[in-house]
């Protein structure tokens, strides 16, 4: 009895929360605070209710008991009393002009405290740890010698801080979670409750299931499209390979290559407009400029992103000798577009007003309401009350982590401002790089790999871009272009060992062993790691610039990237020996980078060896 209680009692807040967010999306915010408390108070209820203390998210490793049971609904009375006192005392602690009390004080230590613990439950460990050298930092940074310390921040000084103000628990991050980052989360909840996950799979079935090594072409449409909503890499890699893997292995591929397909497709989802996961919106935040402005700069590089491993996967099929699905056992085009093809129209909706300048929050909430309304037109899509609910419930426990992600990096964003962190880092790095772009780039990008461990990617992009990104600013960076390097890193981190979250759950689907898997995801996804250097030498392309040379820029790349394709997979025609993949390999990066003298080198070394090799085809098939 207790235990189904308790579920309804989770169920109850899941639509209590999504009921609230859709309030304030039509009728306006509450104030800064009070709303991200609010949002933050639902997501800590979830996570206390749904996860245990040990065990994590997996209920085989989970032992519940009556002291675990108790503990957890003291710690959801405790985010209840913590944050309903923040939203009844705010005002009044307005008009002492920010001063705090006692009871301030041990609130807010109470708060930072669940905040901690409810990361670690959702998120594991890593996030928590940094937040907490974060706080010893602060605390004990006038014990620091050298530049690295600072005058130090007493206990009280900094509770009030993160706790009062909109500078630490309840900076940006928060702020775009509970606005704009929860809309489009509930967004896609009505998507996948309406069949658009499966409209996704049975078109690019339909579309690239029968051609040479069809599934595995399946997995990256179909990754691409739902990776848009999805705004998780390991979650795409969860529904969309649960499907895709079998079919690539039963075809040909070997067990590893299948996992890093669908790895490396999963993750493109993050940085493909229109959505780009939730750190698309924090960047649009962060830099001022509207979202839409976001999604066009990362456009380009998402495109060859996917054409590079389209190119590849498909050069492993010829390698193999793989030939596709027949014909008869795939959906046909036009029966797919006519049971489900109406369930893409909200996704258009979404684009057309954001284009026309609705806020991203207006255009979420609207296209929630297209989702429900075209659902309509069949029965087999249809949301009736309870799958309404459903998808009330889904959006909420699906924002869980990026809530607490947001909340925890807030505490580090805090110690980072309080105690004048992010100068003394800009200063240091470009010190040591001597002010050196290049150098200073390398440093960003490590710190993104390492910052991106074991976290969700918004969270990742958060941390990085607070210390990297002024350091590339001030070095003369364009700052979206600063903005999309740091996230670039932090989206590719979760395919990029040791700890490749989304590598290692498309092994667990696959079979195949995490490490290797990992390896050959950072193989198939060899653009990603040098086209961000790329934009920020040439932000042509991330489309700044007039559109003849954005458009020369593209079509160049795009031929690059058969280039890059064929250099890692070392076969074009036929396999390529080492001399002429180290050829490609050069030529491909001239041909990405913008510039007539560049491309005519890449463009030469790139026909001159696919002649040599057509020739040699041709000299052996003659032969008697």
């Amino acid at each position: 009895m207790g235990s189904i209680r308790k579920g309804h009692l989770v169920t109850l807040t899941a639509i209590a929360m999504s009921v609230f967010h859709l309030y304030t999306a039509q009728f306006g915010l509450f104030s800064a605070i009070v709303q991200r408390s609010i949002h933050l108070l639902f997501a800590l209820l979830l996570i206390f209710l749904t996860i245990p203390t040990f065990g994590g998210k997996d209920p085989q490793r989970a032992k519940p008991s009556i002291v675990s049971t108790v503990w957890d609904f003291f710690l959801f009375l405790l985010s209840l009393i913590s944050i309903i006192y923040l939203v009844l005392q705010f005002r009044e602690i307005v008009m002492r002009g920010g001063a705090t009390t006692k009871y301030d004080l041990i609130m807010g230590g109470i708060l930072i405290l669940l905040v901690l613990e409810a990361t670690r439950r959702s998120l594991g460990w890593s996030l928590p740890v940094i937040a907490i050298i974060g706080i010893l930092y602060a605390l004990l940074g006038d014990r620091i010698p050298g530049l690295w310390g600072h005058k130090g921040v007493d206990l009280e000084t900094f509770i009030a801080y993160q706790f009062v103000t909109t500078e630490g628990l309840f900076t940006v991050p928060l702020g775009v979670s509970a606005s704009f980052i929860f809309i489009f989360i509930l967004f896609a909840a009505f998507l996948v409750t309406s069949g658009t996950g499966e409209f996704f799979i049975d078109f690019a079935n339909s579309l690239t299931g029968n051609w040479r090594g069809g599934p595995a072409k399946v997995a990256i449409v179909s990754s691409g499209f739902f990776g848009t909503i999805s705004g998780s890499s390991v979650a795409n890699v969860v529904s969309t390979g649960s499907f895709t893997i079998p079919l690539m292995k039963r075809i040909g591929y070997q067990p590893k290559f299948a996992g890093a397909v669908e790895a490396v497709a999963s993750t493109g989802g993050q940085f493909m407009p229109p959505v780009m996961g939730a750190a698309a919106f924090i960047m649009a935040d962060m830099l001022g400029i509207p979202y839409i402005r976001v999604c066009l700069a990362a456009m380009i590089p998402a495109i060859l992103y996917y054409f590079a491993l389209f190119y590849m996967v498909h050069l492993e099929a010829i390698k193999l000798g793989l030939k596709g699905i027949p014909k008869e056992e795939l959906p046909r085009l036009k029966q797919v577009i006519f049971k489900r093809g109406h369930l893409i129209l909200p996704a258009f909706l979404l684009v057309y007003l954001l284009v026309i300048g609705y806020s991203p929050m207006k255009a979420g909430f609207w296209s929630i309401w297209a989702v429900m309304g075209i659902s309509f037109f069949r029965n087999e899509t249809r949301i009736g009350f309870k799958r309404f609910l459903s998808a009330l419930e889904r959006g909420a426990m699906t924002s869980r982590e990026v809530a607490l992600a947001c909340a925890c990096a807030g505490i580090i964003i805090g110690v980072v401002t309080q105690t004048g962190l992010g100068l003394k880092f800009s200063t240091l790095v470009i010190e040591a790089c001597k002010g050196d772009l290049f150098l200073a780039l390398v440093a960003v990008m490590f710190t993104s790999m390492i910052m991106g461990l074991g976290l969700t990617t918004s969270a990742a992009y958060i941390l990085t871009v607070i210390l990297g990104g002024p350091v590339l600013i001030k070095l003369g960076v364009d700052p979206l272009a600063a903005h999309l390097f740091v996230f670039y890193y932090a989206c590719i981190s979760t395919i990029t060992p040791p700890e490749a979250l989304t590598a290692y759950a498309g092994a667990g689907i696959a079979g195949s062993p995490p490490f290797a898997t990992a390896f050959l995801a950072m193989r198939l996804a060899a653009i990603a790691y040098f086209i961000p250097f790329l934009f920020v030498y040439y932000p042509v392309l991330i489309w700044k610039g007039d559109l003849l040379h954005i458009l020369a820029a593209f079509l160049t790349a795009i031929i690059g990237c058969l280039a890059l394709g064929s250099a890692v997979q070392g076969h074009m025609i036929s396999r390529l020996n080492w001399g002429f993949r180290l050829l490609l390999f050069i030529g491909a990066f001239t041909l990405i980078k913008p510039g007539i003298f560049s491309d005519i080198v890449g463009g030469g070394l790139l026909l001159a060896i696919y002649l040599f090799q057509r020739a040699r085809k041709q000299r052996v098939v003659s032969l008697p």
